[in-house]
């Protein structure tokens, strides 16, 4: 199965005082604890807690779904959308006022809606404690997840056994998903974990060891819901339904929404996928994507089960990253979240369904597994100038990109030494959090959080004054620390060129400028990264970068109109190097009419190089650069030799 949390990461050795030691092994000896108390076995509960939070605890702090701790015990009087920040969306834009009203809880998707969870109140009452303190107390979460465990095994009827095996029918029923497939394929996750063993450190620092019991196997389990509609993509292992997205005119004139019709992949390559979060409650979701004159995408994900609901073909172009030439060769995908709600958590159940089927959609489009296929609505480039500051900010610097990749099995890890040209940013998620303002209130402190954002200063010094972003602030307003001003950071699993290095700090080419981030070996944010650059052709001064890849004059049929160009404020000069990972043939769809047959695309023969230009992508002329080779290592450093899954 291609997310199985296959996890076997080295411990540390750190020496520690017996006090410290003592502390570091709370939630492991609360594992052992209440497998002992409840009668479970402690790799039951530990695999169960592992896939339910990765064995996070965040101290009364709920996911979208409204679970807590680390066995994501649910309380549904919590689980509703946090209040939105006033400023820019960061999904697409949905009215907050649309959110858990009852026009949009009727808008659900045909089934898959999902039975009773890990309840909390239930926990609590099992162990005879406060449902608050499961709320904020691992160790009491623990005992309160074990305690349902044990209940469910004895409804059941089956025996308070020693063998993991007997529990397969209890860790099925643990997470409260109704379908069968996605439960039996949250079981096997769980026992192919238990299988491989698992060693995590939390990101509250606790260090949690499960040892591998190799004689423990997944069950093969077939199961296909007969029910499923033809117009479904997804992998074999995902209960998936289908809510159609609205494709129709919306008056006289011939305006039309929400999508157009295509014939991807034999008219247009497919070969990115944009990963989004909705700012908004599924169900207000589900009947945005039914309006003809709102946005649309091709799938959407839910928080509480890793439910999947598609809503497009993937051969039909969504309108959902703001840059049609994008969306013409892109999958958009919702997440049930909120990038200004740090504390409020995206579950591992998501995380894992979402890998899933975008292992499965990169496979059958043959779309390469990195950060410049695989990104999100806050990398996808203006197509023009003036269209800068309307794009959006989602997933966020809360999306944990590094373990994403993880579970779609192309770990983000260096490919070459720690002197190499170019650099691959990856700073540790869990114990890395940045200043963060404007999640609740602008300029207020966001909740300290692990964060896959490192930001960027025009000097190696955190005093130094913050990169400019031209187009985001094309009056010279300074770039900030709010939660949506993407105009100085870098995000996990994005490559550079390396412009210099002092001491502790590493120095990017970024939008036209020298820009320094901090970079200690003790704790690094960067490692060394392997593969292509372009640099502006010898006796060109500066080259144009693009948001989108035109096809030239020429190739415009006479019924087409040609397209301007618009080449972006940022500069890419001579002497500078910006990572490439692709080439593109420069494209374009007419949009203009309700038809019922694909529109043409206009292919050109021009080439374009893809770019990691600043936090966004771009494109330059192949014809204006010259492509540089920064080699790998002979083998990865020892320090990422074998790092598995789930780290």
């Amino acid at each position: 199965m291609i997310a199985s949390a296959a996890v076997l990461t080295p411990l540390l050795l750190i020496p520690l005082s017996a006090d410290d030691d003592a502390q570091d092994r709370v939630l492991q000896d609360a594992f052992a604890d209440a497998a002992r108390e409840y009668h479970v076995p402690r790799n039951v509960l530990m695999g169960v807690s592992y896939m339910q939070s990765r064995w996070d605890s965040h101290p009364g702090a709920p996911s979208v779904a409204g679970g807590y701790g680390p066995m994501h015990l649910v309380d549904p009087g919590r689980a509703k959308p946090p209040a939105l920040a006033a400023g820019p969306q960061g999904g697409n834009g949905v009215p907050p006022g649309t959110v858990g009203t009852p026009a949009a809880a009727a808008a659900g998707a045909s089934g898959g809606r999902a039975v009773q969870p890990a309840d909390l109140e239930r926990a609590a009452r099992l162990i005879g404690a406060p449902a608050g303190r499961l709320r904020t107390d691992a160790v009491a979460n623990v005992r309160g997840g074990a305690a349902l465990l044990a209940a469910t095994q004895r409804q059941l009827g089956k025996p308070l056994s020693d063998n993991p095996a007997d529990w397969w029918e209890a860790v099925k029923r643990f997470p409260g998903t109704a379908d069968v497939t996605s439960a039996a394929t949250y079981a096997n996750d769980v026992f192919s974990l238990i299988h491989k063993g698992a060693h995590r450190t939390t990101a509250e620092g606790q260090k949690i060891s499960l040892p591998a019991s190799p004689g423990v196997h997944p069950r093969a389990v077939h199961v296909r819901d007969a029910r499923r509609s033809k117009n479904v993509e997804c992998p074999a292992e995902l209960t998936c339904d289908w809510l159609a997205a609205a494709y129709q005119e919306i008056d006289d004139d011939g305006d039309y929404g929400n999508h157009d019709l295509g014939d991807r992949p034999k008219d247009q390559k497919i070969d990115s996928i944009v990963i989004h979060d909705t700012e908004a409650s599924l169900q207000s979701m589900f009947q945005t994507v039914q309006d003809p004159t709102e946005a649309s995408w091709h799938y959407s994900i839910r928080s509480s089960d890793g439910h999947v609901t598609q809503h497009i073909r993937t051969k039909d172009e969504a309108w959902h990253s703001g840059n049609q030439f994008i969306n013409a060769r892109s999958i958009g995908i919702e997440h049930e979240g909120f990038l200004r709600q740090p504390g409020t958590w995206f579950t591992e159940t998501m995380y894992r369904t979402s890998a899933r089927l975008v292992r499965f959609l990169a496979k059958k489009y043959g779309i390469p597994l990195d950060r410049q296929h695989i990104y999100g609505h806050d990398n996808v480039p203006a197509p023009t100038t003036d269209s800068i500051p309307d794009m959006h900010d989602d997933p966020g610097p809360f999306w944990d990109w590094r373990h994403y990749f993880d579970l779609l099995g192309a770990p983000l890890r260096a490919t070459a030494g720690p002197d190499s040209d170019m650099v691959m940013i990856l700073p540790d998620y869990a114990t890395h959090s940045p200043l963060f303002t404007g999640c609740t209130r602008s300029a207020r402190t966001c909740p300290k959080h692990g964060s896959s954002a490192v930001r960027l200063y025009t000097r190696p010094d955190e005093r130094a004054p913050l990169i400019q972003d031209p187009g985001r602030h094309p009056d010279g307003e300074k770039s900030t620390v709010d939660v949506n001003d993407l105009g100085s950071r870098v995000s996990a699993g994005q490559t550079f060129a390396v412009a210099g290095r002092s001491g502790d700090w590493t120095a990017i080419w970024y939008q036209g400028q020298k820009a320094w981030f901090k970079n200690p070996k003790a704790h690094p944010t960067a490692v060394g990264a392997s593969g292509r650059m372009v640099t502006p052709k010898e006796g060109l001064d500066e080259v144009p970068v693009f948001g989108r890849a035109l096809p030239e004059a020429e190739a415009y049929p006479e019924d087409v109109e040609e397209q301007p160009e618009s080449p972006l404020p940022y500069r890419l000069l001579a002497g500078q190097r910006y990572v490439t990972q692709d080439t593109v043939g420069g494209s374009y769809v007419a949009k203009s009419t309700f038809v019922t047959t694909p529109n043409p695309v206009v292919q050109g023969e021009e080439e374009y190089y893809e770019i990691q230009i600043g936090h966004r992508l771009g494109y330059v002329r192949a014809n204006d650069v010259d492509v540089l080779s920064t080699p790998a290592a002979a083998g990865p450093p020892a320090a990422q030799q074998d790092r598995p899954a789930g780290h």
